[in-house]
C-alpha cells in the first residue's frame, strides 16, 4: 500500500504569523520562524518536514491562504 508524504509552501510575504496553523496540525510540523517579512511579521515554515503528512489542516484553517499543501504517493 502507498504511503502518503506532504508538503507546505508558506507565502511569506502574505503569512501575517498568526500561528493558527500551529495547533491543528496533528503532526507538529509547523512552526514560527525568527526571520521577519516585508511587513514585519514572524511567518510559519515547515519545521520537522519529514513527518508532515499532506493532511491539508492547517490550508483550510489558514485566514489568508498562505499555505498550499501538496501530497505525493511514496511506495512502502
Amino acid at each position: 500500500m502507498a504511503k502518503v508524504k506532504g508538503a507546505i509552501v508558506v507565502d511569506t510575504e502574505t503569512c501575517k504569523g498568526c500561528e493558527v496553523c500551529i495547533p491543528v496540525c496533528p503532526e507538529n510540523v509547523i512552526s514560527m520562524t525568527t526571520d521577519v517579512n516585508r511587513k514585519g511579521y514572524h511567518y510559519a515554515y515547515m519545521s520537522n518536514p519529514e513527518a508532515c503528512t499532506g493532511c491539508t489542516n492547517c490550508g483550510i484553517v489558514c485566514p489568508d491562504r498562505a499555505i498550499s499543501v501538496y501530497r505525493v504517493k511514496v511506495q512502502a
